[in-house]
């Protein structure tokens, strides 16, 4: 088995998770940067004030993925890093880190793909009432050209936002994230709203301020569903559970991605949330659907989904002792990977990137000095395996991209949890390439053959 010479191989990280250098060199504070500072609000009341250091440490970091072969690296722009104040004047020394880790990527042949958005809104927009304020999809848009000005001239591949569907259930409904509010439903969905609106019109600037060629998209959070046989029916059971909602729960495909793609919201989604629904203008969905040149989707697990008797859609449990990754137990579902390019391209109609996929361990330095994590290597070669059975099958996935290049600070729950192919020691910073970055590295270079195949 192997891929085309043209698939990109590439690992992803966000800025807030990695770069550090929290206070200095006129970077102004994030909502994760004031959220993490609360007593109570993340694991042993870590942050990410240093992280990995990525900051002073990009120039290593990169040889490091140079080391491993990597095509392709995905990053996102800390927002107050180049925008103290989130609109207004840019900070130079923010806007030169990036400018450094750009150049020496493109030196070391590895391809830039830039998240404006990972979840790091600066936290003097988040006072003037954040995605809720009507101006906010001005405010993103303003950055965007900004970003796009500065940068576009070496980088080609832009995506708006990471995961809106996470950011917004997570620090806006549960408030388990920053910035730690519970709103009302009727407030969300207007926040939604606002955040779509922003995203379209950053594409717009993308287009407008781009000084080549851009390719542009979104990097959306994947609800994958996996039908339990390979029957015409659990398939299209499978699919409509993927493509329909059951409750007002904001972490969904359709009532985020049909407006992107489709040009509206879903019938059911305005049926279910007729209550709820946000102030809109006519003129909006021709501003959220920009064309787009990738689909781009995050993944780690999904559920089973067979067609019950009655002709619905039934979710199946996980059996005891199903095996699972450190993570939050998420369970491992290699499947994943072929039925849910296969879903989103047969509704969405566009190439795929696969921005994140991966799993976290218990990782440690071992007696000999070396990081082994063979769960991560099996791990790979079952999802890796479905990835090239749905390119082989027809599905146009042009890269893969794991999550993560290193150990990072995973929001809310610090640094627990270990997700990285390199490793970090974070007392001393020290980076180490585990066992997995070398397996990754011999599958990069031989397209997709390691030890007789995936």
């Amino acid at each position: 088995m192997k891929f085309s010479h043209s698939f990109l191989w590439g690992a992803a990280t966000a800025a807030y998770q990695i770069e550090g250098a929290a206070n200095i060199d006129g970077k102004g504070p994030s909502i994760w940067d004031v959220f993490a500072h609360q007593p109570g609000h993340t694991w042993n009341d870590q942050s990410g004030d240093v992280a990995c250091d990525h900051y002073h440490h990009f120039a290593e970091d990169v040889r490091l993925m140079q080391t491993m072969g990597l095509q392709a690296y995905r990053f996102s722009i800390a927002w107050s890093r180049v925008l103290p104040n989130g609109t207004g004047s840019l900070n130079p020394k923010g806007l030169d880190f990036y400018d450094r880790l750009i150049d020496a990527l493109l030196v070391a042949g590895i391809e830039p793909f830039v998240t404006l958005y990972h979840w790091d809104l600066p936290y003097a927009l988040h006072l003037k009432d954040g995605w809720l304020n009507p101006d906010s999809p001005d405010w993103f848009s303003e950055y965007a050209a900004r970003i796009a000005s500065r940068f576009s001239d070496r980088v080609r591949h832009w995506m708006t936002f990471n995961e809106p569907q996470i950011f917004t259930h997570a620090g806006y409904v549960t408030g388990v994230h920053a910035p730690g509010l519970t709103l009302s439903r009727a407030d969300t969905f207007q926040l939604i709203h606002h955040i779509l609106l922003a995203h379209g019109r950053a594409v717009q600037v993308l287009r407008a301020q781009g000084r080549q060629p851009l390719q542009v998209g979104l990097a959306t959070c994947g609800f994958p569903a996996v039908p339990a046989t390979e029957t015409p029916a659990d398939i299209e059971a499978a699919r409509q559970y993927m493509f329909s909602l059951r409750d007002s729960n904001p972490e969904n495909n359709t009532w985020w991605l049909d407006p992107i793609f489709l040009g509206a919201y879903p019938d059911d989604g305005k049926r279910l949330f007729a209550d709820h629904l946000p102030i809109m203008k006519s003129e909006d969905f021709t501003i959220i659907r920009q064309p787009l040149d990738f689909f781009a989707v995050n993944f780690y697990f999904g559920p089973t989904i067979r067609m019950s008797d009655d002709g619905k859609p039934e979710r199946l449990p996980h059996p005891p002792g199903y095996a699972h990754t450190g993570f939050r137990e998420w369970p491992i579902t290699p499947e994943i990977l072929y039925w849910g390019p296969r879903f989103y391209q047969a509704r969405y109609h566009l190439p795929i990137y696969i921005t994140e996929n991966g799993c976290s361990n218990p990782d440690r330095i071992f007696i000999d000095g070396k990081v082994h994590d063979p769960q991560r290597i099996d791990f790979l070669r079952r999802y890796l395996t479905q990835l090239h059975r749905a390119v082989k099958g027809g599905v146009d996935v042009r890269g893969y991209f794991y999550w993560s290049l290193m150990d990072n600070v995973e929001w809310a729950d610090g640094v627990k949890a270990r997700f990285g192919l390199l490793y970090i020691d974070y007392p001393t910073q020290k980076r180490l390439l585990k066992d997995s970055a070398h397996w990754y590295a011999q599958m990069i270079k031989s397209g997709g053959v390691v030890d007789g195949g995936l």
